[in-house]
């Protein structure tokens, strides 16, 4: 597992507990070490993630080993059918986009996928979406529409492809165009911020009846990275930037930009990714339910986004 700087006291204390566990002379005294050592790292674990600043939850959004749209599609969506392209350009395999059944409900699906290994994340760019990612996103909206399935979104990305190529096919109009249709999309929209919710690149994907957060995920109008450069002329103060970008979980929702936060295990997703998926999977299938007694889902979503405008003018 890969080990970030703050989680330093923890692996000395896994190589210690690994140490005495491998010496297997049935001895108690070491028996006794190892429980002992065991609940102290359990109590340094919790308290350490309890007391994350908004710069480490930043560190563990982008965990690679934190779970990914794919695994969340394997894991709960069955018979699922990818769809791919968006008609105009290409395929994008930063979104990753599809039909298929989620708990007896058929569903459409559609989240950034960052990729699980260096060569998985060069494939699908990291997460960065191009302006056809978006199109295809939309081109499965109209699907949706058309058979009246409810849409299942995930989160996750630094925000949207910066590049030359992609802003000269319109990647800013691309952004905008999926959010006008989120709007006018006829059916439920439940999105699951599970890692890095950077820029209009989350925007485009989370405008939704119901937006869930994870509890160490981030969701931010600019990368800490993107907001130290403009702010300080220096990317190193990206830990000051977090602190004041309010981007964590806790934050956003006393400013009612999400509705939801799924508390993840001890550690963090990455250390348990089977429990996160189920629980992630329980408050999808809560929030369908909740979504059913509506009776204009359409406005419902507009009338929410429009009230957060509302409140801050």
């Amino acid at each position: 597992m890969i080990i970030l700087d703050f989680e330093k006291p923890i692996f000395e204390l896994d190589s210690k507990i690994k140490e005495l566990k491998n010496l297997n002379t049935g001895d108690l005294s070491i028996i006794e070490d190892v429980k002992r050592l065991e609940n102290k790292r359990k109590k340094l674990l919790r308290r350490i993630y309890q007391e994350l600043t908004p710069w480490q939850k930043v560190q563990v959004a982008r965990h690679q080993e934190r779970p990914h749209t794919t695994d969340y599609i394997n894991a709960l969506i069955d018979d699922f059918i990818p769809l791919a392209g968006d008609r105009l350009f290409g395929n994008d395999l930063a979104i990753t986009a599809g039909i298929g059944k989620f708990r007896g409900v058929s569903v459409a699906i559609i989240g950034h996928e960052k990729g699980s290994d260096t060569e998985d994340r060069i494939k699908h760019n990291f997460g960065m979406p191009h302006p056809e990612g978006y199109r295809k996103a939309c081109r499965v909206m109209d699907i949706a529409d058309k058979f009246r399935l409810p849409l299942l979104t995930f989160v996750d990305t630094a925000g949207a492809y910066p590049g030359v190529g992609a802003e000269e096919r319109g990647q800013a109009e691309a952004i905008a165009r999926c959010i006008d249709r989120s709007l006018r999309f006829k059916n439920p929209i439940i999105a699951t911020i599970i890692g890095e919710g950077g820029s209009g690149g989350a925007v485009a994907l989370a405008v939704a009846n119901a937006v869930l957060m994870l509890e160490h995920s981030v969701y931010s109008v600019i990368s800490p990275e993107g907001c130290a450069s403009i702010l300080y002329r220096n990317p190193e103060k990206a830990s000051e930037a977090a602190d004041m970008l309010k981007l964590t979980a806790q934050d956003l929702i006393k400013f009612k930009m999400i509705d939801e936060i799924v508390e993840e295990p001890l550690g963090g997703a990455h250390r348990d990714p089977a429990s996160i998926i189920k629980l992630v999977g329980d408050k999808l299938k809560a929030a369908l339910f909740n979504l059913s007694n509506v009776s204009n889902i359409t406005s419902h979503r507009v009338e929410k986004f429009l009230n957060l405008c509302r409140n801050y003018n």
